[in-house]
């Protein structure tokens, strides 16, 4: 006999379903209701987890990415021959005036840490209640 195509595939399907109608119904252990309904409670009673602070996070994230350029550029300007040529000297000044620059620059990284260090107290006092 030949079979067609058709005529194979409609007679496994009507054997799978004679295998499907024949078998028993699946029902779940009677313990398995409670054990979920109790794993649904306990993720439920548990708390949120504690957001990640990004506030805080995109100054340093900043800054080094801020020192990692300008370890990129120290290397480049280093290590490249060619780059020789480009001149990433700051500009001649008389030495009447390059003196009082380096203590202005010195005394502006003072107050600059100055500042950073008296908001950071100053923040973490203020949660303490204490401001």
């Amino acid at each position: 006999m030949n079979w067609t195509r058709k005529e194979l595939d409609a007679m496994e399907l009507s054997r799978m379903d004679a295998i499907l109608a024949s078998e028993e119904a699946i029902e779940p252990s009677s313990g398995f209701l409670a054990a979920v309904l109790e794993q649904v409670q306990e993720e439920a009673r548990t708390p949120a987890p504690i957001p990640f602070p990004w506030k805080r996070a995109v100054p340093g994230f900043v800054l080094a990415a801020v020192v990692f350029g300008w370890g990129a550029v120290e290397l480049a300007r280093m290590g490249v021959p060619a780059m020789k040529e480009i001149s990433f000297a700051a500009p001649r000044l008389p030495v009447a005036l390059a003196l009082p620059l380096q203590q202005t620059g010195w005394v502006a990284l003072a107050l600059g840490v100055s500042l950073a260090s008296w908001l950071l107290a100053r923040r973490l006092a203020g949660r303490s209640g204490l401001l």
